[in-house]
């Protein structure tokens, strides 16, 4: 008879629990980045409230809601596209372009409907560049939409020069103000939740959304899978350019004048909203609630600011500031996840001759006894 052999139970060294399901239900909905912004967003609102003068007022609801409305909607897209490892700083460009487009067309007399059709379209046109010069040629994003953020601005500026167009149907203008009964909510937020019912469903609900996660992760494996990768990136900034088009027009109509320096800087605003939101840079990582909650609290914050009398340089301070402290804690947590989840690293040991075999840092092995 032999000595009976000591053997620990297979194990795989890469194995690792689901990161969505090895916690409760409870940690998996508030230990989040996206559940501490949304708890940010209502503390900076209940000070807000309590310290700013006028600050919880229906005139104030309305148009911050009015001001942000552009950024939320901008933000969508740029959600997945973030997703996906890319970025587009072209969008406040497009903005620009499609507002001094919706001027020059109503200029010459084409009715406004086929007016906002054609500008839409453009918008579709110049986010399709994009991806094409990013899928097809190769180029990184962000040195393409560095370069159509100028090309974008600089057809703006040629086609109206430093005149603006401020003459527009009252129908529309009136329409791009008007609020939901006494509400004192816009009606152009009607429109905003649609599009982000839209887009939620599109990046959590389907299998084009799980390709857009699994590009961000790893574009190789993504590929492997079945993914058109190129297909993916290249409809993510038409749809970009779609929604910063839509932007431009209501830009327009909201302020009454089409000018070729409309929006400038705004594709900033929409990119620390959306990494404040929880949307990693490195890509793999977001959620639409957690981007939506990021943009109310930068356009709260820079509203309670303006109100304290603070001025615009401050609130830029501000704003970069907690731009870098979302990257900074998304890198951070992320490593700090993955060092919880790191486990020993197993090592096997054996006795020549003996076919006893141990796992090192095995806690509970399982035995099994042999004649």
């Amino acid at each position: 008879m032999s000595a009976p052999a000591t053997t620990t139970a297979p194990a795989t060294s890469g194995f690792r629990p689901i990161a969505n399901y090895d916690r409760p239900l409870w940690q998996r909905l508030l230990l989040t980045r996206e559940a501490a912004i949304i708890g940010l967003f209502i503390v900076v609102v209940i000070a807000a409230s309590a310290i700013v003068p006028n600050f919880s007022g229906q005139i104030t609801m309305t148009y911050l809601l009015l001001d942000m409305f552009p950024i939320l909607i901008i933000a969508l897209p740029m959600t997945a596209i973030i997703v996906t490892g890319e970025i587009d700083l072209s969008v406040a460009s497009v903005v620009g372009f499609s507002s001094v487009l919706t001027g020059v067309l109503t200029q010459a007399g084409v009715p406004f409907g086929l007016t906002i059709v054609i500008a839409i379209v453009a918008g579709i046109l110049c986010g399709a560049f994009n991806g094409f010069l990013i899928t097809a040629v190769g180029l990184p994003s962000l040195a393409v939409t560095i370069g159509t953020l100028a090309l974008y601005r600089g057809l703006a500026v040629g086609l109206l020069g430093t005149t603006a167009v401020t003459d527009f149907p009252e129908f529309w203008t009136g329409l791009a103000k008007a609020k939901i009964g006494s509400t004192g909510i816009p009606v152009v937020m009607i429109l905003f939740v649609l599009l982000a019912a839209a887009f939620a469903i599109l990046l959590h609900f389907t299998r084009f959304g799980r390709g857009v996660f699994a590009i961000g992760l790893s574009p190789e494996a993504a590929r492997f899978s079945g993914v058109n990768v190129a297909r993916t990136k290249l409809l993510l900034f038409a749809l970009s350019g779609a929604v910063a088009a839509l932007a431009g027009i209501y830009y327009t109509l909201r302020y009454g004048s089409a000018r070729g320096d409309n929006a400038t800087g705004m594709e900033m605003q929409v990119i620390a909203a959306v990494l404040l939101g929880g949307v990693s840079i490195f890509g793999g990582r977001g959620a639409l609630h957690g981007v939506i909650a990021g943009v109310l609290l930068i356009g709260v914050l820079a509203s309670a600011l303006r109100l304290a009398n603070v001025t615009s340089d401050v609130i830029n301070i501000i704003t970069g500031v907690l731009l870098i402290a979302a990257v900074v804690s998304s890198s951070v947590f992320a490593a700090f996840k993955n060092r919880r989840r790191s486990g020993p690293k197993l090592r096997l040991a054996g006795t020549p001759g003996t076919g006893a075999i141990s796992v090192a840092g095995s806690s509970a092995p399982r035995s099994g006894a042999g004649s």
